[in-house]
């Protein structure tokens, strides 16, 4: 019980980082201050919501399991 819970508390952290990651992109992209600024924020962002959706769909899986 313990782990699920772990683990969607992780998975909504890395969430809250994507959408960190995609603000500065934004921010970025408005203030034109360079692309490799933007294309960092939004490759980090990516990721980051990446292991966000692994993470909920090991919970998942490891629930299915019991």
């Amino acid at each position: 019980m313990k782990n699920n819970k772990s683990n969607k508390i992780v998975s909504v952290l890395n969430f809250l980082t994507a959408f960190c990651f995609y603000i500065c992109a934004i921010i970025n992209f408005i203030n034109d201050s360079g692309m490799g600024a933007l294309y960092l924020c939004l490759c980090l962002g990516s990721t980051f919501l990446c292991l966000g959706s692994v993470g909920l769909n090991k919970g998942k899986k490891d629930k299915d399991d019991k």
